[in-house]
């Protein structure tokens, strides 16, 4: 077949004509010296678009996470997160060989941590358990389906304990976008935040990580150590501006498609206990003993979609899903057995 609807990740959409361009003509210098000009008006854009005071642009939205986990921790020291998170299941055990450290799971099936267990946690060091050190939270939460994290849950969290936070944020527009509420109103509750450029935002290559001054000026010495320190990066990051600028407010576009791929799941997979509203983003999400096998039947039909987890189905929409497509992947859901 010569023409597939990939709805395996938002990771495989292309940049926009809009972006070409920026980067045919792209001023750029050697970001190892700090000395590319575009490298730097990005990093000052998002940093501004998530209220903190300095910002590092990075390969990749795992190399985020990881300066974070350095900039948080120190070997042997526990960092809480959700059991499926991304810096837990998905980045190839980097935390434990990139920082030592050690993570203490909870269950975030919501989008959430379980505040009352996360503290509970914490308050174990007097037990003689090893110390938390930092919080992942992840928002949106992809792993529970692009659920958005919710603010107050989030403040409440901030607001018992003094543990630094940092946020996986690698789809955080489209958390801006479904819920109303500012990246820089979430931003604010914790100490670091990431997010990707090259997901929803449709940008080839990037990441982001914001944060204070002084920890962004660590991170860079971070970035080094795990070989992420580009030279004319300008390139890349003059399609992240064009990202920035034009391409968060064209998420809602994803949500309202995703939503109708969610209304048919729930109508053939009613039993498995899914329902649409769970789909508050652009990803669909939900358990089935035959999930890898529905991924093969989708395929025959001309629709690459993926597993997260052993009977964990998914399918995620970005900018290059049309309405079309969208039909085309809702019929084909009500014929899968």
């Amino acid at each position: 077949m010569d023409q597939f609807i990939d709805v395996r990740s938002d990771t495989v959409t292309q940049p926009t004509d809009q972006m070409r361009e920026a980067m045919a003509h792209a001023v750029v210098g050697d970001d190892g010296f700090g000395a590319d000009p575009t490298v730097r008006a990005l990093e000052a854009r998002y940093a501004e678009l998530v209220g903190k005071d300095a910002a590092i642009f990075v390969p990749s939205g795992v190399m985020a996470n990881q300066i974070a986990m350095r900039l948080h921790t120190s070997p042997g020291d526990t960092v809480v997160a959700g059991y499926a998170s991304h810096v837990v299941a998905f980045e190839m055990g980097a935390s434990a060989k990139n920082a030592g450290i050690q993570f203490a799971t909870f269950r975030d099936d919501d989008g959430f941590l379980p505040r009352d267990a996360v503290l509970d946690r914490i308050d174990a060091e007097v037990d003689h358990q090893a110390g938390v050190r930092a919080i992942v939270v992840e928002n949106t939460n992809m792993f529970a389906g692009g659920r958005v994290y919710p603010l107050e849950e989030l403040r409440a969290l901030r607001s018992a304990t003094s543990v630094p936070m940092h946020m996986d944020g690698a789809r955080l527009f489209n958390a801006q976008v479904a819920s109303g509420i500012p990246a820089a109103t979430y931003a604010a509750e914790v100490d670091t935040v990431m997010t990707c450029l090259s997901k929803g935002l449709c940008a080839p290559v990037g990441s982001l990580l914001a944060g204070s001054v002084e920890d962004m000026e660590r991170g860079r010495i971070e970035r080094k150590r795990l070989g992420g320190s580009m030279r004319q990066a300008g390139f890349l990051a003059a399609a992240g501006l064009v990202a920035l600028d034009t391409m968060i407010e064209r998420l809602a576009d994803d949500h309202h498609r995703a939503r109708r791929i969610a209304d048919a799941a729930e109508h053939r997979f009613g039993d498995t206990g899914y329902r649409a509203i769970e789909c508050e983003t652009n990803i669909v999400a939900f358990n089935h003993p035959s999930a890898r096998h529905f991924v093969e039947q989708l395929e025959s039909r001309g629709i690459l979609a993926g597993t997260v987890a052993p009977g964990r189905f998914r399918l995620v929409v970005h900018a290059g899903i049309s309405d079309s497509d969208v039909e085309q992947v809702v019929a084909a859901i009500g014929e899968l057995a």
